[in-house]
């Protein structure tokens, strides 16, 4: 689906209704309710359930404290399981808790084709989302700051890379989140600006997402230009 994110308009779409696995874009939504919820000074101590979570990782180490912030920049960033899980016991006290204030944003977003079973987008099959959902989910992380100013960064603290290939792609990507699992394919939700025009592309299951997110925006750039 291609949106545009001021009016919601919808200018692409294909399959954008069909309910998928969504892999690591999750994380978009496990920072916004974080983000929302939380201080970034906040202080988190790591657990060994976050510390030895499976998959991507930021690699926490059981029992080091950090910051709020710099677990979202591990999230957003490295796309780590591990940090999801910190930020998701701290926020809400649990695991489990905080999957109830996911499921709660994402019912307050319209997100009506969308269940969420943990942070990080690891594979269930209570776990899935739609092109449409998401787009609507990149809609309200474009409008929190502190996420958009996390989730475009090309490198932090930690020596942490960003994964969004698309912010050295493109001069006026503005970011937001991959994702990858073999069960899902390639998942991505990305966001461009053009003369003060945003657009917010979101692909599943796409092996080419990198070119036709730039075929995307090329389109929705040239096709329905800001009106000045």
């Amino acid at each position: 689906i291609l949106v545009d994110a001021g009016s919601g308009r919808v200018l692409y779409e294909h399959n954008a209704d069909r309910k998928m696995l969504i892999a690591s874009t999750t994380k978009i939504l496990t920072a916004l309710v974080a983000v929302e919820a939380g201080k970034l000074s906040d202080t988190v101590k790591v657990s060994r359930e976050a510390a030895f979570t499976e998959g991507s990782a930021m690699y926490l180490k059981e029992g080091e404290t950090l910051t709020l912030e710099t677990l979202l920049y591990g999230l957003l960033l490295c796309s780590g399981n591990d940090a999801a899980v910190a930020i998701a016991q701290h926020i809400g006290g649990s695991v489990k808790g905080f999957v109830a204030m996911m499921n709660e944003k994402a019912r307050t977003l319209g997100m009506k084709d969308s269940s969420f079973a943990n942070p990080n987008g690891l594979d269930d099959e209570r776990h899935y989302s739609t092109a449409r959902d998401m787009a609507k989910l990149a809609q309200a992380a474009l409008k929190n700051e502190t996420l958009m100013r996390i989730a475009s960064v090309t490198i932090g603290g930690r020596t942490m890379h960003n994964h969004n290939k698309l912010l050295g792609y493109m001069d006026n990507c503005l970011g937001l989140k991959t994702g990858y699992t073999r069960a899902a394919g390639r998942t991505l939700v990305s966001c461009a600006e053009k003369n003060g025009q945003r657009l917010i592309a979101v692909t599943l299951q796409d092996g080419n997402d990198w070119a036709d997110h730039q075929t995307l925006f090329d389109y929705g750039f040239s096709a329905y230009p800001a009106k000045t």
